[in-house]
């Protein structure tokens, strides 16, 4: 970790992160060094509440303050919290998880200490905040299977579609989702989006958007919308090959 991230942690709760697991404070100072530093902190917030799966009121009651003190800070409407501020929520959405049997602790703690087989995951990357789901969509040529354009994502990865389902086990495949599942899952050399949703039907975490290399909408199987349907995801197909993907997704400043 940086030092600035250190710095950030050393406020006057470090006491209490330093009780905690060693994956417990990597995973704090990740999650406050980016609130942090990032220049939109409300929606760095934002991202990390949601990606831990925690309702406004839920955070806001366990921190005591009202809902829209959070609701404020998100949208930007109250001034950014200072570190200590940051600390106290970060250890207080932690808490939250961990109260619940830690899934996302020990979801993220995986991201951590894993490394990326490079012939799995082409590509992995989180954005510090929300990028409106039919820009990515248009950047990559993508045509509508399923699902609404009208969301945001933050972040994607593009995944060998046949690697990924041959070598992975299902806690391996959490790997693909970084550190958020708001995000795209590019799969590539598809020949009909099957198996692809079923890995991710079968997997306890879902991801906002995926998109089917390498095919057009008409020969994805039936099966494919029903399946993203009932987990609310949007679905899209591109043709464009996948170096082009990397390049073309690399270079775009979102």
């Amino acid at each position: 970790m940086s030092n600035t991230y250190s710095l950030i942690i050393s406020t006057p709760l470090s006491s209490s992160y330093a009780m905690k697991s060693d994956l417990r404070h990597q995973l704090a100072e990740k999650m406050a060094g980016e609130i942090t530093l990032s220049d939109s902190p409300g929606k760095a917030l934002k991202k990390w509440r949601m990606s831990f799966n925690i309702p406004q009121g839920v955070l806001s009651e366990r921190l005591d303050v009202s809902p829209s003190v959070i609701s404020d800070y998100e949208s930007g409407r109250r001034k950014s919290p200072g570190t200590a501020v940051v600390g106290k929520i970060v250890d207080t959405i932690l808490s939250i998880d961990e109260a619940n049997g830690g899934k996302y602790i020990k979801k993220f703690g995986k991201i951590l200490y894993a490394d990326i087989d490079d012939n799995v995951i082409y590509d992995i990357h989180d954005y510090p905040q929300p990028v409106p789901l039919n820009s990515f969509a248009g950047v990559l040529s993508c045509k509508t299977v399923c699902g609404s354009l009208s969301q945001s994502i933050f972040g994607y990865t593009i995944i060998n579609s046949l690697n990924a389902i041959t070598q992975l086990s299902s806690n391996e495949f959490n790997r693909i989702y970084g550190w958020s599942t708001e995000r795209a899952l590019i799969f590539t050399e598809v020949t009909s989006g099957k198996s692809p949703m079923v890995a991710i039907r079968v997997t306890p975490f879902k991801p906002r958007c995926v998109v089917l290399q390498g095919i057009e909408p008409e020969l994805v199987h039936p099966l494919v919308p029903k399946m993203a349907e009932r987990d609310h995801i949007t679905v899209l197909c591109t043709t464009m090959g996948t170096e082009e993907i990397v390049r073309v997704l690399r270079e775009e400043q979102w």
